[in-house]
């Protein structure tokens, strides 16, 4: 494929129509230059147009990507085949958020064949093209170190990590090891192997890690024939036991009949959200490979165009270069370099059927894990509702905490937990406002009634519980808060004593005990001590910035004002010290900037 030229020119969205009528890639970016989607298209221009003309047919999703749209390009290549490859190696290089996405974040195993005198095979997950050359990835680490012992048990491969070029073998430093002596190596360190009779042995292991399995027996049955007529029967006997080895190897991996030759098997089962992708490498007979992938649907994408998408995703991404594919359902386009059809009858048939049992399977795990975690979410859920005699699940809780060293800085936290799960974008810090001096119950009627009259005032849901951080004080402080905004008794509301891990109820003079091990006691913890570390780190970044900014208030003409810009912007006096002159000016002004840098300068330690 010619390498396109990706520099093309930029069109608004409103110059649509001016895109050739050829096949290409097209590229959407936003206002922030973000690439945020990839196509291709037989017709650059008509493809385009579609998004931008009527807005019928066009879903709720993609309507809302099209409205961030600000720019245009474009690649013209040669077939529609090329625009696909692109597209992949686009989407793979920047991942923008519309393309989909394939849900496989692993690192395959591969295995190394070096480059290097008496080269070795071992097994590695990082692939640096200039150590030589790498087979796989493979799909398990079972499937890689099953092909990994097959070939050390036929050939004597070293395993051992000397350098064995021809300027070391001649210092005569080396010794054979354990290897040599259990028959595993033929001993090339000291000379007993030479290196051309050790590559015969390398080349007829790389036939077996491309999967050429029929190359290896023809190698083993006619060194067996020749062994037999020098009357050389135990040399004979060994080629026979290694070919029988091989046989039953290639038997394992047998699904069909040896003469369909090698192809790639595909099928697709789909939900609302996703899809399940089933990739099966067929060589000579053998099943070499099996991978099930998911994709997440952005743009509510046809069956056929994920398909197409994993099809070219998995083939790049496994190496494969077999000239059939098959598929479970009908993929219309014609490509260059392989033949795309969808089996009725026959062993290709079934290999469909055994593909689409293994994308069936993997969406019926996924279904059950996904059912699972829900049931264990609502069931301590259900507990804690059960623990406290609560009348609806507490799908919702909010935690409050207060944090204040000695009265200084007080300040407050409220953490939120949907479903059993911190909903950090719900998070709250507070200033406390009205309260002087170390008076943490003032302090929580402040927060809490700032909190929900916010709420009210809002019209948003309030929660279906609320947790104090601390015991009886604490818990008819936040009382009073909800009183005076005339929802107290609508919202279920406790304290958590740390001490003893007591419960407070609300007008109850004694608390309750839940059991230690119960889930619902940790997850009030859990959400107890969430909103302790939100409060305490909180904290330290206040008295942190009081102080920086006590530093820069004792500087003569630098005001409170002042120094709370420049610790907005620059966050710490070390960012302010490294600063450059015209930075600081940006925001404090020249006259200012001047007393800073001569005050920073008094500080400076003689040379």
């Amino acid at each position: 494929m010619q390498q396109p030229n990706l520099e093309s020119p930029s069109y608004s969205t409103t110059e649509y129509h001016l895109l050739p009528d050829l096949p290409g890639v097209y590229r959407y970016y936003n206002m922030d230059k973000e690439l945020i989607y990839v196509g291709k298209a037989k017709s650059l221009k008509k493809r385009v147009a579609s998004y931008f003309g009527n807005n019928i047919g066009i879903n709720r999703k993609t309507r809302r990507m099209v409205k961030e749209i600000e720019r245009i390009e474009f690649t013209i290549v040669n077939s529609e085949f090329d625009a696909l490859l692109l597209e992949n190696n686009l989407i793979k290089k920047s991942q923008p958020k519309y393309n989909i996405l394939l849900k496989d974040d692993k690192t395959y195993p591969y295995l190394l064949l070096t480059k290097e005198s008496f080269p070795r095979i071992y097994p590695t997950r990082r692939v640096i093209p200039s150590k030589g050359t790498y087979f796989g990835p493979f799909a398990s680490v079972k499937g890689m170190n099953n092909v990994l012992e097959l070939i050390r048990s036929l050939f004597t491969i070293r395993t051992c990590k000397l350098d064995l070029s021809p300027p070391k073998l001649k210092e005569q430093k080396y010794k054979v090891c354990l290897e040599y002596h259990l028959g595993n190596c033929l001993g090339p360190c000291e000379g007993f192997q030479t290196e051309s009779d050790y590559l015969k042995e390398i080349e007829q292991a790389k036939h077996i890690l491309k999967g050429n399995l029929g190359v290896a027996k023809t190698h083993f049955k006619e060194a067996m024939k020749v062994a037999a007529e020098k009357l050389a029967f135990e040399t004979a006997q060994r080629y026979k036991d290694k070919l029988d080895l091989l046989e039953k190897y290639q038997a394992k991996s047998l699904v069909i009949s040896p003469s369909v030759n090698s192809l790639d098997t595909f099928s697709i089962v789909s939900d609302e959200k996703f899809a399940f992708v089933n990739y099966l490498r067929i060589k000579n007979g053998a099943l070499i490979l099996s991978k099930t992938v998911e994709l997440k649907k952005r743009l509510d994408e046809e069956p056929s165009e994920l398909l197409l998408t994993a099809i070219i995703r998995l083939r790049d991404q496994f190496q494969s270069d077999a000239k059939e594919i098959i598929t479970n359902i009908p993929l219309e386009n014609e490509f260059e370099g392989f033949e795309i059809s969808q089996p009725k009858i026959g062993d290709k048939k079934k290999l469909i059927e055994l593909s689409l049992k293994n994308a069936l399977y993997y969406k019926k795990e996924k279904a059950v894990l996904a059912g699972e975690n829900k049931d264990k979410k609502n069931r301590v859920l259900r507990q804690l509702q059960n623990d406290l005699s609560l009348a609806e699940l507490p799908d919702h809780i909010e935690c409050f905490d207060n944090s204040n060293i000695q009265g200084t800085s007080p300040v407050a936290s409220m953490v939120c937990f949907l479903d059993g799960k911190p909903a950090n974008k719900e998070y709250r810090h507070y200033h406390i406002k009205t309260v002087e001096g170390p008076n943490d119950f003032a302090s929580m009627t402040e927060v809490v009634g700032r909190r929900y009259k916010r709420l009210l005032e809002e019209e948003k849901a309030l929660p279906k519980l609320i947790v104090i951080d601390g015991g009886k004080g604490q818990l008819s402080a936040s009382v009073e808060a909800l009183r005076n905004l005339g929802i107290y008794g609508k919202i279920p509301i406790i304290g958590i004593a740390k001490r003893l891990e007591e419960i407070y109820f609300p007008e109850d003079s004694y608390p309750i005990f839940i059991d230690k091990k119960s889930e619902s006691l940790r997850l009030l913890q859990r959400i107890r001590d969430e909103a302790h570390r939100f409060a305490i780190t909180f904290h330290r970044d206040v008295r942190s910035k009081k102080a920086l900014g006590t530093q820069l208030t004792e500087i003569d003409g630098i005001g409170s004002g002042t120094a709370e810009r420049l610790l907005s912007h620059f966050k710490s006096m070390k960012k302010i010290r490294e600063a450059e002159k015209e930075a600081l000016e940006a925001v404090i002004g020249k006259d200012k900037t001047e007393r800073l840098l001569k005050h920073l300068k008094n500080l400076e330690p003689e040379a």
